[in-house]
């Protein structure tokens, strides 16, 4: 008789720190090990309840008094590219998309520091060293690819006997229902080119291409410039009460920061759908 024993995560809290999006607030994250042979599994499971991936750890925001981080991604099928972001396409038109696995080069690491240091340079990533940054891109127990932008030699014709400078990378996550862009950065001096907002168009196409109904974004918290960007996408869907809904009105998602909203820890882990993914072969004797 054939069974299947259900996948048995261990879950643990962090310790509070300060919030990156909310001042005056402290930030929890709920995380698990992503590790061994259905690491995959447990990463398709958990992204479709709000988790991110970083490295081999999968987390989720799990703060005491506040629920403001909501996880978003984009419906493929229900995405339209605004007048602005179609005048993105058209000005990246001579950008060249390389994928390949997930290894780190310098040429990266600059990028990542250039970016950092003109966009984060008070970010918990600015003191990062290029192991940690190989790390951070090749730590990875699931399908993941490197995503590289450079601009054609017809878009930069000065560039045609020298190496075309690298323009913007995205780390991203191959899930069974999307791509998970797990981390991406660009060069901060093509500001007309807005290589952020090229960067998730290009990942709908890619997603289009495969056959892929979503394209996770991360979080997006109500009212936080860093974050205000994503809503701009139309089919914005964000991870609330449990389940995936369509964004609506950005500005009717308040940020809900009464303490008496969030459920403690373990009703938290115990809401979390966990797949059956160990198959065990079970004959009478």
């Amino acid at each position: 008789m054939r069974h299947t024993l259900p996948l048995a995560p261990q879950f643990y809290v962090t310790a509070p720190q300060p919030c990156p999006y909310i001042d005056g607030r402290m930030e929890r994250k709920l995380f698990t090990a992503l590790q061994g042979e259905f690491a995959e599994t447990l990463n398709d499971s958990l992204s479709k309840q709000g988790f991110r991936r970083s490295q081999n750890v999968l987390y989720r925001p799990s703060c005491a008094d506040c629920t403001a981080c909501l996880s978003a991604r984009i419906d493929v099928s229900a995405f339209t590219p605004s007048r602005s972001q179609r005048r993105t396409l058209k000005r990246n038109a001579g950008m060249e998309r390389e994928a390949t696995s997930p290894w780190a080069t310098e040429d990266q690491y600059s990028l990542f520091r250039k970016y950092l240091d003109a966009r984060h340079a008070e970010g918990g990533m600015a003191d990062m060293d290029i192991f940690e940054f190989a790390a951070m891109i090749e730590e990875t127990p699931v399908r993941s690819r490197v995503v590289e932008y450079r601009q054609s030699a017809e878009a930069a014709p000065n560039r045609k006997r020298a190496p075309r400078n690298l323009a913007g990378v995205c780390l991203t996550d191959v899930l069974d229902d999307g791509l998970s862009m797990v981390y991406s950065f660009y060069d901060p001096d093509l500001v007309r080119q807005s290589l952020g907002t090229f960067m998730v168009l290009d990942h709908v196409e890619i997603a289009r291409e495969a056959g892929l109904p979503y394209v996770y974004l991360g979080y997006w918290v109500p009212g936080s410039p860093k974050m205000g960007y994503k809503a701009s996408f139309s089919g914005l869907e964000i991870y609330k009460n449990g389940e995936w809904q369509p964004i609506g009105d950005p500005e009717s998602h308040s940020r809900d920061t009464h303490p008496l909203n969030v459920d403690p820890i373990a009703e938290q882990v115990a809401k979390i759908n966990l797949p059956d993914t160990l198959p065990t072969d079970r004959r009478k004797g």
